[in-house]
Parts: C-alpha cells; structure tokens; sequence
C-alpha cells in the first residue's frame, strides 16, 4: 500500500482549503491508498518559529513525509504566495526531504489572479528540497467551494463539479504515477 501525505498550510480551520483536502483525501482512501494528514497549524507555534528540529510534533511530522511516496502540498494563496505557516514548517524538513517523492500542489484563492502562485512561488522552494517530480497541481477559487456552517458544528463544504473533476483527474495521475514507480 502506498503512502500518501498531505500537507495543509492553511492557518484557518474553517478554510474552504479544507474542502479540497477531505475531497482528496477521500477519494484516495476509497482507491485503498493510505493517507496521513499534517494540519501545519496545529504543530506546535512555538516549535515552528524557534525551529525546534528535535520537537517531539516536528520529528513525527517530518517521518510521515520521509515515509510517504506522495505529498501533497495544500494552501491557501496570500499576496501571491502559499502561507508562511506552510513555510515554516518547509523550513524544518530535511533540505533534500521531498528528493524521490511524487509532488501535487493544491492552492485556493481569492481570484485567478494568483494562478501562476504554484509555478513561481512553491515549486522553486519543492525544487530547492529535492522534488522532481510534480503531477498537475489544482488552482481553484473560493467561489468553487461553498462552505456551511451550524453553530457548534464542522464546517460543510460544497465544491463545484468542475473542480471535483480537476481533482479527481490530479489524484488518477498521482495514482498512475505511483503504479508506475511500484512497477
């Protein structure tokens, strides 16, 4: 069974990058892949701005992505770029920490504006670490996922069909790829 982790940069816990994620995450679950999930925004503050490499959170986190296959990186896009709790915790994985693992980057934003985010800002940092290998990415925009939300209750998230499409074609070619190297 190959291993498949997830990365959220998100720093909201309502986030409608929420919605990608448990998408893909359930559709890479039900094809009997096993996923893991790191919320970066829940490790430790203090242990990703002091760069606590030996953190307890931090190592436990960083095994998960020496132990995946896949990773895929997910955030929200802010002034033209993923978020810097995403950095933070890029900063403190191993610098050659994504070498031979298979790459699809999912970001959300406020417009089309910041498309081009995922070639010009996360890939040269993913480069920079040893990832060679990128499958096609997903740029949505907020008005792709309408969240709900009951009082005292998870969010529910609602995505339009043309992004489940590109999604699920992102996970089959991240799926192929991986039968391809387990080959």
């Amino acid at each position: 069974m190959t291993k498949i982790v997830i990365i959220s940069g998100s720093p909201n816990a309502s986030s409608r990058l929420n919605g990608i994620t448990q998408y893909v995450e359930q559709q890479l679950i039900e094809k009997a892949h096993s996923v893991n999930v790191i919320t970066v925004v829940a490790l430790p503050a203090e242990d990703l701005i002091h760069a606590q490499f030996g953190s307890p959170a931090i190592v436990e986190a960083n095994k998960l992505v020496e132990e995946a296959d896949a990773v895929i990186i997910a955030s929200p896009v802010y002034k033209a770029s993923f978020t810097g709790v995403l950095k933070t915790f890029l900063d403190l994985l191993p610098q050659k920490g994504l070498d031979g693992k298979i790459i699809a980057p999912l970001f959300i934003g406020g417009t089309i504006a910041h498309l081009l985010s995922i070639d010009y800002s996360l890939k040269p940092v993913l480069a920079s670490m040893g990832a060679k290998l990128f499958v096609s990415g997903v740029y949505a925009v907020d008005s792709q996922i309408n969240r709900t939300q009951e009082p005292n209750e998870a969010p529910v998230f609602e995505l339009s069909e043309d992004l489940t499409f590109r999604l699920s074609e992102t996970v089959n070619e991240l799926i192929s790829e991986l039968s391809l190297r387990a080959k």
